[in-house]
């Protein structure tokens, strides 16, 4: 079982400061589309979740530590695991790296919701899918 999922992604002007860094929250921006696109990776579509299940994912928390910054044209290599796995919540834990260098860090609680915006229990088929993938803990 891999322990993570990696997404790179490349710094672009539009993502930096007027100081020439990465804009802080940017980094949820690129948080965001890796757990996308890990979705993805294990064949997970999240309009046919809401089609077919009523349900989605909403980001209920997030904590994130800067460790360096990145700048414009830095290849970044963006990990995601999985810390907890909860019957409607899954919590990741994300990182930025450029090369060798850690630049951030976050924990990210996601929740399963219906249309209606009520918890909802992750459906069976997406957590084994989940499980075959990154988890590390289980509830």
């Amino acid at each position: 079982m891999p322990a993570e999922f990696i997404w790179n992604v490349r710094v672009y002007y539009e993502d930096t400061d007027a100081g020439g860094i990465v804009y802080y929250a940017n980094y949820l921006k690129f948080f965001e589309r890796a757990r996308t696109e890990w979705l993805r990776a294990i064949d997970v579509e999240q309009h046919a979740l809401l089609r077919e299940h009523d349900v989605m994912f909403v980001v209920k928390s997030v904590s994130a530590e800067y460790h360096a910054p990145a700048r414009l044209d830095h290849e970044l290599k963006l990990t995601l695991g999985i810390e907890k796995l909860g019957r409607a919540s899954i919590i990741f834990v994300q990182q930025a790296w450029c090369g060798e260098q850690l630049l951030n860090t976050a924990r990210v609680k996601v929740g399963c919701v219906g249309s209606d915006l009520n918890p909802r229990a992750v459906p069976p088929a997406v957590v084994e899918k989940m499980r075959n993938s990154v988890t590390t803990k289980t509830d």
